[in-house]
């Protein structure tokens, strides 16, 4: 059950939306600010396709909805909020002027969370005069209503507390929280994707296979592996008996051979764009990015029911995690607390307090 009453959203994106919508759909109120005067056409498509995949998820009924709020300003949108997620675009000099912003106006014990893909915290956390112990990157993956892993990563000022909290904060509202050891561009989820996405644009550029191609030698294969084992335990099973030791002495030398071209990048031109964009047309059979999603959804949430029911009943992985999050919505929906008894424990909560400057962390 979440430990926060109200919450903050700045930017309504792909991503931001669907922050509002885990959120709202655990019933706590959100204020959100976004400029963009489609903004609130955007939230709401993405509100209706997780009411969807919830109701498939808890067939009982869903908990009552937290409100949204369209906020005027950032300093309105943060003004009595306990949690904050900023989710403007990816441009450094736009989250200072933001997380400044928001520093400026948000309660002190509010924790502040990023949505950035990329960026080091410590990068943002110098606009922010008065409180930058209280910034975490928190780093989601599209859908965020579903997808539960969040990275979290904290800057030479971050507060321990500071993440600590927001632990707590992303695991009350059913996500699985990850604590990147040290502060990394890109953090871990997306150098992954990045590496396997330079791959592909060679692949497809030099007519090695089509995009449709591609895609079906992940889904039909590896990444039916990736998504109940990961990386690392898949190779461990690879290994036989003998385990990890045995199928990195047999597969290490392969990293020296001239397989990939994962140090060098396609030149990014029109004529690559069309290539892949023309594809990734021809892929579709004329399905809209809604019908796209509905399907993404769908399977997901199949995927991790399955999952759910593994390990003797447990569950496994992600299905683990989400049977106890269906379990959590369906008693909050049973019986949604007071509003009073959230706010009481966001507080009790340890707070982050600013005594004194914060230590910097030693190099290396």
């Amino acid at each position: 059950m979440s430990i926060i009453n109200k919450a903050a959203a700045i930017g309504g994106g792909v991503i931001g939306a669907g922050w509002v919508a885990r959120l709202l759909l655990n019933g706590i109120d959100v204020s959100i600010f976004d400029p963009d005067p489609e903004a609130s056409r955007k939230v709401s498509e993405v509100m209706k396709g997780a009411r969807r995949a919830y109701k498939q998820m808890v067939p009982g009924g869903l908990p009552k909805e937290g409100k949204l709020t369209f906020a005027k300003t950032i300093a309105e949108a943060v003004a009595d909020a306990d949690f904050i997620q900023e989710s403007v675009p990816e441009r450094l000099d736009l989250k200072h002027r933001v997380l400044a912003e928001i520093d400026a106006h948000a309660p002190a014990n509010a924790i502040v969370g990023s949505s950035t893909s990329g960026i080091k915290p410590t990068d943002m956390q110098v606009a922010m005069k008065k409180h930058p112990e209280r910034l975490v990157v928190g780093h989601p993956f599209n859908p965020v209503y579903l997808l539960p892993l969040v990275e979290i990563v904290g800057g030479d000022q971050t507060f321990p507390e500071a993440i600590e909290v927001a632990k707590e904060i992303y695991a009350s509202i059913g996500m699985k929280p990850v604590v990147i050891r040290k502060e990394i561009e890109a953090f871990v989820g997306d150098r992954l994707l990045e590496a396997a996405w330079r791959e592909a644009l060679w692949l497809i550029k030099d007519g090695i296979c089509t995009v449709e191609e591609l895609d079906d030698i992940m889904r039909y294969g590896f990444g039916l592996r990736w998504a109940q084992m990961g990386m690392f335990q898949v190779y461990r099973v690879a290994g036989g008996e003998a385990g990890m030791r045995h199928f990195m002495a047999q597969f290490g030398p392969c990293l020296k051979w001239p397989w990939t071209k994962l140090m060098d990048v396609p030149e990014f031109n029109d004529e690559l764009v069309d290539l892949i964009a023309t594809q990734s047309d021809d892929q579709a059979h004329g399905l809209s990015i809604r019908e796209l999603e509905k399907i993404r959804d769908d399977n997901l949430v199949a995927i991790m029911d399955a999952l759910s029911k593994q390990n003797k009943g447990k569950g496994w992985g992600a299905g683990a995690l989400h049977k106890d999050y269906t379990k959590q919505l369906a008693k909050l929906a049973a019986k949604k607390p007071a509003a009073s008894t959230a706010a009481e424990k966001a507080k009790a909560s340890k707070p982050v307090k600013k005594a004194e400057k914060p230590k910097k962390k030693k190099k290396g």
